[in-house]
């Protein structure tokens, strides 16, 4: 994601990207369902700790991102703005890539992973808030879907960022 804001946002950036790998890539070995298990090990805690930090990043790097109308870049169809995002999957078609400023494809990319990473922050905070509910397993559910998306676009993201620097080296 874009850096909007300066050093904070960066290092804010820098973490949610170290959490979000380290959550997405542990998450095959957190076991719980309905509540956290007696028998709970590290990873089940890590994974709740971690997560609930990532929420609070993401909170507050969203409003970073798109406070003074950046939200405009990130989430360009609530502005009426596809335009830019248009072109630019056209131009794929055409072997063009993407730039990496100007609210196009790329930002709105980054402006859906910040969203999905919030949707699975909040679902899992939700889960846990449920925990020993029948309701549980449904916000389980529902953070297993948000967390599958946030890892779809994180790919995406990488993918991005790997194209945009070799777009840089090219030049």
């Amino acid at each position: 994601m874009s850096t909007a804001g300066g050093q904070g946002s960066r290092r804010q950036h820098l973490w949610l990207a170290l959490l979000a790998a380290w959550l997405a890539l542990t998450s095959p070995w957190v076991h719980m369902l309905r509540r956290i298990p007696r028998n709970a090990g590290w990873l089940d805690y890590a994974h709740l700790g971690l997560g609930l930090l990532a929420t609070v990043l993401a909170l507050t790097y969203l409003v970073a991102c798109f406070r003074g109308g950046g939200w405009r870049v990130y989430l360009p169809w609530l502005s009426g703005r596809m335009a830019p995002v248009t072109r630019e999957l056209r131009g794929l078609f055409r072997g063009e890539l993407p730039t990496a400023e100007g609210g196009g494809l790329f930002a709105l990319i980054e402006g859906l992973l910040l969203l999905a990473m919030l949707a699975a922050g909040l679902t899992g905070v939700a889960w846990l808030a449920l925990a020993g509910t029948p309701e549980a397993v449904a916000w389980r559910g529902y953070h297993i879907l948000a967390a599958q998306g946030m890892i779809a676009l994180l790919v995406l993201h990488v993918i991005t960022v790997s194209l945009h620097l070799l777009d840089f080296i090219r030049e």
